[in-house]
């Protein structure tokens, strides 16, 4: 990682990044993946700690089809947020699509009751496809 404090070297502060962010999901809103890829690439160097932009630029990658760079945003991600539902449930995806069934399974077991009906479905529906 470089040295350069960008946001102080920018003069930025949490209303540029917000609204970065924003333009950023506009274009995944739109199904723009690979403009949205370059938009959450930046944050990520300006923001390297958000387990947000991480987790959001593995989605990015694991929609493009570039399943291990999606893995290893996801584990970045979860080093600052370990138990992020979203992010757990797409490194399943991520490990199943790698053909790591067994892991991605295991991790799709974890999620399968969880409170989050729309996280418990995915991790069903991973579970069904999969085993």
């Amino acid at each position: 990682m470089s040295d350069v404090e960008w946001l102080d070297l920018l003069g930025w502060n949490d209303n540029e990044i917000n609204d970065l962010r924003f333009v950023a999901y506009s274009y995944i809103k739109q199904g723009h993946y690979k403009i949205a890829l370059k938009f959450f690439e930046a944050l990520v160097v300006l923001c390297p700690d958000s387990s947000y932009d991480l987790q959001t630029l593995g989605a990015l990658h694991l929609e493009l089809g570039d399943n291990l760079t999606a893995l290893n945003f996801f584990d970045r991600a979860l080093k600052q947020d370990p138990e992020n539902p979203p992010t757990l449930i797409n490194r399943a995806k991520a490990l199943l699509l790698l053909g790591y069934h067994k892991q991605g399974l295991e991790q799709a077991a974890l999620l399968k009751n969880h409170r989050d009906a729309k996280i418990a479905n995915q991790a069903e529906a991973l579970i069904l496809a999969y085993q």
